[in-house]
């Protein structure tokens, strides 16, 4: 053999590569003994055949970001939730009424509602900015609310509270995170909402037992009491946190604008003109995507979820708000009673939402909003039935707050989710947008609503409950086809 045939064999043998399309023993990293070697150096690569770890939809994104939004979630979940037990004293306290404490619940998520739609406009499809302004939010409102019982005026409670809500636009960025196409693979969306509501169940069963400890303990001076820690715990949790999510957050890469020429009409062939921005990664998906008109029952579905994402939290914020007040009247409980009642409920359906996280990828969406939404209105059934023979009991009324806590938790993780997965990515800043106003505005009402639920009536409070829910199944047996989405 001649000097140059050995060298051609050398570089074919160097640059051989099995086609994993022909030689299945590629799969397992291995190659075949009978495999030929290309003919030359210059025949096309192989195709690479993505493995699952590869696959597109089941993507998630960077570890350290997607714990400090679930983390963060958690937390201002807990902020929400951490004044439900003190709120009604501490606005009695200072000359309010048990309708003024629904309203101190409820309010933040009103000026949330409002702040939202400046933030989305600005926010240019990034979290990092947004959250963290949310987070200074949070350390000035919680401060405010601390300060009211040293500055003995009732309002800058509600003050305090409204510089809150601010804050909480980050809820909207958190649930957009978890969804969001670029970087959450569509097999993945609903086991990210599990984790959304386990921090959920984390706020309103950790925050009312925390409230209410500290109005227990009571701390008596005019700054750090019982009525004001709440406040001051959280704000300086805020601070650490937004410490680390300033430090630690890695935001979503925006593809960069490259400048394409414009040619004019009359040369379509030749290249000429002014350069025009144009995102090179989304343009087609823009033209393709955004172009299909959505179709009435396209609409059907959306409207569905926007109620249903009402429906869960007015339920769950009327109950949260109206514990207190009621167990006061009929058993006598202060708020530290009230806070462990609620508490109480809460880590009971802990167990039940983690299996959710594990298990939720095995169903439909559509399923589990029906399993979870009838397991939530038994419990709200079964509570007129204890009202109605007078046999309110601690056990009667525990158990109906164990059903709506864990049913409503758990239909609220399939409302985003389940339109990320039927309607185009470039829609999904609307959808979560759409979503957390639903979610805003059943907060509001049902906190509201639950605070005067003793002075309405009790069965009327909950009659209307039961009425909403009834609006939410009708619209789910009729578009039932139509809720199908991909598991996970």
């Amino acid at each position: 053999m001649s000097s140059a045939q050995t060298l051609s064999s050398v570089i074919d043998l160097v640059n051989y590569e099995p086609n994993p399309l022909n030689d299945k023993n590629a799969w397992w990293g291995q190659t075949s003994a009978d495999a030929p070697p290309p003919l030359s150096t210059s025949s096309p690569p192989p195709e690479v055949v993505e493995s699952p770890v590869d696959d597109p939809e089941l993507k998630l994104p960077d570890l350290t970001s997607m714990m400090l939004v679930i983390g963060g979630n958690t937390l201002l979940q807990i902020t929400f939730y951490i004044v439900v037990s003190s709120a009604s004293a501490y606005a009695k306290h200072l000359g309010g009424t048990a309708t003024f404490s629904g309203l101190i619940i409820g309010i933040p998520s009103s000026f949330a509602g409002l702040a939202l739609i400046p933030m989305v406009k600005f926010d240019g499809g990034r979290y990092k900015l947004p959250i963290n302004i949310g987070y200074v939010a949070m350390i000035l409102g919680n401060i405010l609310y601390g300060l009211a019982y040293r500055a003995n005026f009732l309002y800058l409670i509600l003050i305090g509270r409204i510089v809150s809500g601010f804050g909480f636009t980050a809820l909207l960025y958190c649930k957009r995170y978890c969804a969001d196409p670029r970087i959450v693979g569509v097999r993945r969306r609903t086991t990210l909402a599990s984790w959304l509501v386990v921090g959920q169940g984390i706020g309103f069963s950790a925050g009312p037992f925390i409230g209410g400890l500290l109005f227990k303990i009571g701390f008596p001076n005019a700054i750090f009491n019982g009525y004001t820690s709440p406040g001051w715990l959280v704000a300086v949790a805020w601070v650490f946190f937004l410490a680390a999510s300033i430090l630690l957050f890695k935001d979503v890469r925006v593809p960069p604008k490259i400048d394409l020429p414009l040619t004019p009409l009359s040369h379509p062939s030749t290249v000429t003109g002014s350069p025009a921005l144009l995102d090179a990664s989304q343009s087609d998906e823009i033209h393709e995507e955004d172009n299909h008109p959505v179709s009435l029952r396209q609409w059907g579905v959306i409207i569905t979820m926007m109620w249903y994402a009402m429906t869960c939290f007015f339920i769950l914020g009327a109950w949260e708000s109206n514990i207190p007040v009621f167990t006061a009247e009929r058993f006598n409980y202060n708020p530290y009673n009230a806070g462990n009642f609620i508490a109480l409920g809460g880590i009971t359906t802990f167990p039940f939402l983690i299996l959710n996280v594990f298990y939720s990828g095995r169903f439909q969406d559509r399923a589990i909003l029906a399993f979870g939404s009838s397991l939530g209105t038994s419990g709200v059934i079964i509570m007129i039935a204890v009202l109605v023979t007078n046999r309110v009991t601690f056990g009667s009324f525990f158990v109906c707050w164990f059903l709506v806590a864990l049913g409503f938790n758990l239909a609220s993780t399939c409302t985003l989710s389940l339109l990320s997965k039927q309607l185009p990515p470039t829609w999904n800043g609307r959808l979560s947008l759409a979503i957390q106003y639903s979610n805003y505005a059943g907060r509001v009402s049902g906190a509201v609503w639950g605070g005067a639920g003793v002075n309405i009536g009790m069965v009327n409070y909950l009659g209307l409950q039961v009425g909403i829910v009834g609006v939410a199944g009708l619209m789910h047996l009729t578009l039932w086809r139509e809720l199908k989405a991909k598991m996970g």
